[in-house]
């Protein structure tokens, strides 16, 4: 019986990753294909009716992942797929300022050739404008992603400090 009470609540809870161990697992996720393919890997489960974080974060890992496949067109394909998935997500909820800072996180990374870099400015002036509003934990979240990224002047950081 604990056995089966075990099982079962490991499948429940299995399923749907917790954000806090999503973000932290995002920070590295572009540094190998192995951080790739495990960040792939805990989102599996996540389907497009769950929340829309973590709907963004799923995108966001197959638009990485994308960057380790062999073939240029499953490369393309796999682009497009998380791209159009995120877009989707973002669209659903426009104000949502942690989906604009993983989009923002992918846009200023991927290379110009894709067409994929629209809305930097517009995701840096929605974060920089909806910053001070948020909760603490995303407020330091946000903060950890502002100060590394290339995409916000030493001027723009200022908002965050």
């Amino acid at each position: 019986m604990k056995l089966l009470l075990t099982f079962l609540l490991w499948v429940n809870f299995a399923g749907t990753p917790d954000l806090a161990s999503i973000r932290k697992m995002y920070a590295d996720v572009a540094k190998s294909e192995s951080n790739a393919k495990d960040f792939v890997a805990k989102l599996s489960g996540v389907s497009n009716n769950d929340d829309k974080i973590l709907v963004a974060y799923k995108a966001a890992s197959i638009l990485v992942d994308s960057k380790f496949e062999k073939k240029l067109r499953q490369k393309m394909d796999r682009f497009k797929e998380g791209a159009k998935l995120l877009e989707a997500t973002i669209k659903s909820d426009p104000s949502n300022i942690e989906m604009r800072m993983i989009r923002l996180s992918v846009q200023q990374d991927v290379p110009a050739i894709t067409g994929y870099k629209k809305n930097i400015k517009e995701d840096k002036k929605f974060i920089t404008t909806y910053y001070a509003s948020q909760g603490a934990a995303l407020k330091d979240y946000l903060k950890d992603f502002v100060l590394q990224s290339e995409s916000f002047s030493e001027k723009e950081k200022q908002f965050v400090k």
